[in-house]
């Protein structure tokens, strides 16, 4: 979510005892969360690792297990804490100091900058909360390539986070590709949190009596479409089954396993229609397979679900000279069914 709203209040620590059995040693089991993790995605010992901080709950669940493993010399991870203040409200700095003072008292360096998001999303045409998420990611990877070639990018995303987008993603009507929700690795960046849930990790927080930041606008189902799949959309799911979460965490799963099938699928049908005139149309392939070749063949970023439609339509239909354009510069001809891809600087 991207930081608005009131300064947000330091909260946890004091907090009423939580409902889950108290942990005898919650920060150990907070390493123990960060190590699973780091586990599961193959983290090599010593690796620099820039965790990305926000000052909220996760992010501080994942700032004290990454420094405990540190401090127990169990990973001889390099770690630095960096923090974005995204300028869009007064009193973000105060948040960006609670996080130097967090990496402070734990002996890991921090890296600090600011941004006026606000005005970055008038520039690039997005939304706040979309141009707040790429200037995270860009000052992260300047972060990483500072600290080194080799260094990661950990993020504290959870299996509640990868619930909430993959509804977001249906409510939208994405394919089999959108129910693969958040990797857990994509290029340097990486999920350690993402097989826990959020109320555990809190929860740990809580009973080690460790301060966190709460953004209020989280609480307001009306300020974010995710806030309103967290906060009416699981819970009704949840009486449901109240294993929703961990459920939609298993369809991720097998959604992937069949997403990376099906690619392989299309790749091989691809290199079967190429051509030196272009890609060969004549027999159309299943559909679904179809539309995996193009996004294939036409690379990132993918056109839109429309224009790759329109693009099988012409290929699969009577008519040839008809030429459709895939955006940045791109565009495809199709004539006596064969496809031809051209770029604008070609």
């Amino acid at each position: 979510m991207v930081e608005q709203g009131t300064h947000k209040p330091l909260v946890g620590g004091s907090n009423p005892p939580s409902a889950t059995t108290p942990s005898p040693n919650p920060i150990r089991e907070l390493a123990d969360a960060v190590a699973r993790g780091a586990d599961g995605l193959a983290l090599p010992d010593g690796v620099p690792i820039v965790l990305a901080v926000s000052g909220g709950a996760d992010s501080t669940a994942l700032l004290h297990g990454a420094a405990r493993l540190v401090a127990d010399r169990a990973r001889g991870w390099q770690i630095t804490v960096a923090h974005l203040d995204h300028g869009l409200r007064e009193g973000s700095s105060a948040d960006a100091e609670h996080v130097a003072s967090m990496a402070a008292s734990l002996g890991l360096p921090f890296s600090g900058s600011r941004v006026d998001v606000a005005a970055l999303a008038r520039v690039e045409g997005r939304s706040p909360e979309d141009a707040g998420r790429h200037a995270r990611y860009r000052f992260l990877e300047e972060v990483a390539a500072q600290v080194g070639p080799d260094a990661l990018i950990a993020t504290a995303h959870t299996m509640d986070d990868l619930a909430e987008t993959v509804l977001l993603r249906v409510a939208r009507g994405s394919g089999l590709r959108g129910l693969r929700g958040i990797p857990a690795r994509r290029g340097r960046v990486v999920r350690p949190l993402l097989g826990e849930r959020r109320a555990r990790l809190r929860a740990l927080l809580d009973g080690a009596g460790v301060a966190y930041l709460h953004d209020e606008t989280n609480d307001d189902p009306a300020a974010a479409d995710r806030n309103r799949i967290r906060l009416e959309v699981l819970p009704a799911l949840e009486r449901v089954n109240p294993a929703a979460v961990k459920a939609i965490a298993r369809l991720v799963e097998l959604a992937t396993d069949d997403d990376e099938a099906l690619d392989a699928v299309a790749a091989a049908e691809l290199a079967q229609r190429r051509t030196a005139e272009g890609i060969d149309w004549r027999r159309a392939p299943a559909r679904a397979i179809g539309r995996r070749v193009l996004r294939l063949a036409i690379g990132d970023p993918a056109p839109s679900a429309e224009r790759i439609e329109a693009l099988l339509d012409a290929a699969e239909g009577p008519r040839g000279g008809v030429v459709i354009e895939l955006g940045v510069g791109r565009s495809a001809s199709v004539r006596e069914r064969v496809i031809r891809l051209e770029r604008a600087d070609s």
